[in-house]
C-alpha cells in the first residue's frame, strides 16, 4: 500500500501539526529519573571516599600492624559491599535493596566516627569544678 506524497515530498500526516496526538513523559517518571540520576552522584562521591578511605587505611596498617586497623578496614569494606547493594536498587529500582544500602551505610558510617574519635588522642574530656571542656 502507497503513501500519498504531498508537494513537499513527505507522506501526509507528519506536517508537524500533530504534536497535540503524540505521547509525552509522565511527570512523575521525569521526577523519578531525575531523582536516580541524583542517587547516582551521591553513590558515586560516596564510593570515591569510601575507597580512598580503605586505600589510605590498608597503607597506615602496613606500618602499624593489620591487628590495630582490622575494625576500620572491616567497616569500609562492608560500607564498600552495601554501596554496591545500593547501586543495583538504585538500577532495578528495588526498594529493599535501598533500603538495605540505608541502614547497612549508617552503621558503617557510625563505626567509622566511633573509630575516628576513639583513635584520635587529641580529643580528651578536662573537667574542672563547675566546666567540663573539650580540648
Amino acid at each position: 500500500m502507497q503513501q500519498r506524497l504531498s508537494a513537499s515530498g513527505r507522506p501526509s500526516g507528519t506536517d508537524g501539526y500533530d504534536f497535540s496526538y503524540r505521547m509525552v513523559v509522565d511527570s512523575r517518571y521525569q521526577k523519578v529519573a531525575r531523582t536516580k540520576s541524583i542517587l547516582r552522584s551521591f553513590f558515586l562521591v560516596q564510593a570515591i571516599t569510601l575507597f580512598l578511605g580503605l586505600v589510605l587505611l590498608i597503607f597506615q596498617s602496613a606500618s602499624e600492624g593489620l591487628a590495630s586497623r582490622v575494625l576500620e578496614i572491616s567497616t569500609t569494606a562492608c560500607g564498600l559491599i552495601s554501596l554496591i547493594i545500593g547501586e543495583l536498587g538504585r538500577k532495578r529500582s528495588r526498594v529493599n535493596m535501598l533500603r538495605f544500602f540505608m541502614v547497612a551505610s549508617s552503621i558503617a558510617v557510625s563505626l567509622l566516627m566511633f573509630c575516628a574519635i576513639r583513635k584520635c588522642s587529641g580529643f580528651m574530656v578536662r573537667t574542672s569544678a563547675s566546666f567540663t571542656f573539650f580540648v
